[in-house]
């Protein structure tokens, strides 16, 4: 099933998610429609803050990034590969020099800013089966983990930016939290008269 996306000025994304354990109710049928619900708006990933639950889960599935030619081989099939389900992760380290890239979001649609982000993660989460693995990624791999991640600790790329940065963008907020705005994608506007 097809959740609507949270727009951005919901306060859901700007909470810190909570953990759960393995009876968090109907989490396997959450987990599917978060793929749905990623997949039919053409996203890489998807945490459960922005479909409305402050909870400590997110998916990733950077696939559409291996047809970068800019990549190695190697990252490429890295990449087509990396499907996973994050439950209760933590960022144990983060290393490297900072680089930028520009990224967007799927609750602040039609905004992209370059935001820098150390290219070097270790990764420690629970997937769906409730294995536990520590894990490293680096790159393009990292970054979509680290967007992701960012969401369930409540916070939002734009926070990220600079304050000329974010004052250029103000009013596009704005817009995008009263509905204003054309999407392809089910979503729900925080200060909408009326959502759609």
């Amino acid at each position: 099933m097809i959740l609507p996306i949270v727009a951005y000025g919901d306060p859901v994304l700007k909470k810190k998610a909570k953990n759960i354990d393995k009876d968090y109710p109907n989490l396997d049928a959450l987990i599917d429609n978060m793929w749905d619900t990623m997949y039919n708006a053409y996203g890489v990933g998807l945490a459960a803050p922005q479909v409305g639950l402050p909870v400590r889960i997110f998916m990733i599935d950077p696939a559409p990034f291996a047809e970068d030619d800019d990549l190695s081989d190697s990252e490429k099939e890295e990449l087509k590969d990396l499907r996973k389900v994050f439950i209760n992760p933590k960022i144990t380290e983060e290393s490297g020099e900072e680089w930028a890239f520009s990224e967007g979001c799927l609750s602040i649609p039609d905004v992209r800013e370059d935001v820098f982000r150390q290219p070097d993660i270790t990764i420690e989460y629970y997937d769906e089966n409730w294995e536990k693995h520590v894990e490293q990624y680096s790159g393009l791999a990292a970054r979509v983990i680290q967007h992701e991640y960012d969401h369930i600790e409540g916070v939002l790329f734009t926070d990220k930016l600079s304050s000329l940065k974010k004052r250029l963008i103000k009013s596009k907020l704005g817009n995008i939290s009263k509905g204003k705005i054309n999407v392809d994608y089910k979503m729900r506007f925080p200060n909408a008269k009326k959502a759609r």
